[in-house]
């Protein structure tokens, strides 16, 4: 399929329900399509046009939605985190080009600064609660220079430009086409068969892939609605099920166990607005919370594989009638996903890196052609991007991952794969949430840890859990540190990161 963002709504009837938000009117597919026009018209006003960057600092919420559909019209988009501080404005504003950064009226934080001082043309996006859910106005505050490219967006223009997380390294500049984004957007809308009658309540942030895609790009490709919350907020999630009466939710496994850990005293509000499905991405779900959304709920639990360089999808778990297996992510479900050697450019069958092929996957890393070379190669007359996951499928198609390479410990010589670890852990009957991870060690190399959070009203210690865990597992994958923490320190996007974690605990000295 060859399309751009602009196509995936272009066609649903005017009056259907497209963007809603608390306490705001809905915004309909036909007001979508005229804040599109509005806003390439005062983006050219401004003098950026087709081909340059607009840098998106907004809170989530339906504007940063509606301003990544509209502003991909007529511009490469460019959302940011409005949480970094000023020297991360300053490096990603400057590593992307951005010509021009979008801002909320009365906005004068370090963004703000940083554009300033970059010389970029700033676009101040304004709006009325009582304009319908992600409708806004843009007021140039400053113009860029020169007369801009007026064409519209089409199927090899970039869209949408991101970082890579660049935990232990550099962060590569990841650039998404209008073909890729459409193309993975119709993906996750046929493997959840999104329809116009499905909502999707929305609580990712909007500067990553994951809300982009899942929530809103997808629904906008089905003719359907998203209810875009101000974030994620587990104390208010069961107020807005009743609120919007959605249909379906995506979110990361740290935002499903902080739902769980209050769906006991919400089953009212559960019973009351019933889901079709809820969905998983971005991060590992334990089996042990697949199996308890699925009893607390009432509904199928779709965990599914995703990644920035894959515009997200890779697989899915399918819908009733099929099988969701827990600990699995599913079935290929858009590109090809096929088994590679973990060093040489070769297909194969068993355990190895799980590889990709299709149209929504990145045409490469930009000025980066070390990590082109490192991460794409030919094979069986295609190009497969390399995705830094170890995995293999089960003989029913099922493609189960063991760990992110990086990730898996090498304690002298070998290997354990940190996700077997959580999963044991999270069969003790105390164990909340858990990451298991490298502690360097002067002999080993490395040693295995675990930081643990228990269950309200439990009790455990170091040794009873590295004694169930000893029952169960070899001696050499035994944590030999288990920290018994409150709260387990989360990235930007509530995902659990394993890589930094010994520092961050302040386990080791910074290098």
């Amino acid at each position: 399929m060859t399309a751009s963002l602009s196509d995936l709504f272009a066609f649903h009837r005017n009056d259907g329900l497209a963007v809603g938000a608390p306490d705001r009117p809905w915004l309909t597919y036909g007001g979508l399509r005229d804040l599109a026009s509005h806003s390439v018209a005062a983006l050219h006003a401004a003098g950026v046009g087709r081909g340059d960057r607009v840098a998106i600092v907004l809170p989530n919420g339906p504007e940063m939605a509606t301003a990544f559909v509209a502003i991909a019209q007529g511009a490469v988009t460019a959302p940011l985190n409005p949480g970094y501080r000023l020297e991360e404005f300053e490096f990603h504003l400057s590593d992307l080009g951005a010509r021009a950064i979008v801002l909320p009226e009365g906005y004068d934080g370090p963004a703000l600064t940083a554009a300033l001082r970059l010389g970029l043309a700033v676009l101040r996006l304004g709006h009325d609660a009582a304009d319908p859910a992600g409708w806004f106005s843009l007021r140039a505050e400053s113009v860029a220079p020169g007369e801009p490219d007026r064409d519209t967006a089409r199927p090899r223009d970039v869209a949408l430009i991101l970082h890579t997380s660049g935990t232990t390294s550099r962060p590569k500049i990841v650039p998404l086409l209008h073909r890729n984004l459409a193309a993975s957007a119709h993906h996750v809308a046929t493997s959840l068969a999104l329809t116009a009658h499905d909502r999707g309540l929305n609580m990712m942030p909007l500067f990553h892939i994951h809300g982009l895609v899942a929530s809103v790009a997808a629904s906008l490709a089905a003719g359907a609605s998203v209810w875009c919350a101000p974030g994620f907020d587990a104390l208010k999630f069961f107020g807005w099920l009743e609120t919007a009466r959605p249909t379906w939710y995506t979110a990361v496994p740290t935002m499903h166990q902080a739902i769980l850990a209050r769906a006991a005293r919400n089953a009212d509000a559960i019973e009351r607005a019933p889901l079709r499905f809820i969905r998983s991405s971005s991060a590992s779900l334990p089996a042990q919370v697949m199996e308890a959304l699925a009893t607390t709920f009432g509904a199928p639990v779709i965990e599914a594989y995703g990644m920035t360089e894959a515009a997200h999808q890779m697989t899915s778990n399918p819908l009733p009638p099929r099988a969701q297996k827990p600990g699995s992510v599913g079935l290929p479900a858009g590109p090809q996903v096929r088994i590679a050697d973990e060093a040489g450019n070769r297909l194969i069958d068993g355990l190895g890196e799980v590889v990709i092929s299709g149209p929504n996957v990145t045409p490469g890393y930009e000025a980066n052609e070390a990590a082109n070379a490192a991460s794409f190669f030919e094979a069986e007359g295609q190009r497969w991007f390399r995705t830094g996951d170890q995995g293999r499928f089960d003989p029913e198609g099922y493609l189960t991952i063991t760990g992110r390479l990086k990730e898996i410990i090498n304690r002298g010589g070998e290997k354990i794969s940190p996700l077997e670890v959580d999963g044991v852990l999270m069969d003790h009957p105390a164990v909340q949430q858990v990451v298991t991870f490298a502690l360097p060690h002067p002999r080993l190399g490395e040693e295995v840890a675990a930081a643990v959070v228990l269950r309200e009203g439990m009790a455990a210690d170091e040794a009873s859990i590295r004694a169930f865990c000893a029952a169960r597992l070899a001696d050499f994958k035994v944590p030999r540190r288990v920290l018994l923490l409150e709260e387990i320190p989360k990235g930007a996007t509530g995902k659990l990161q394993r890589i930094g974690l010994a520092e961050k605990l302040g386990l080791v000295s910074p290098a």
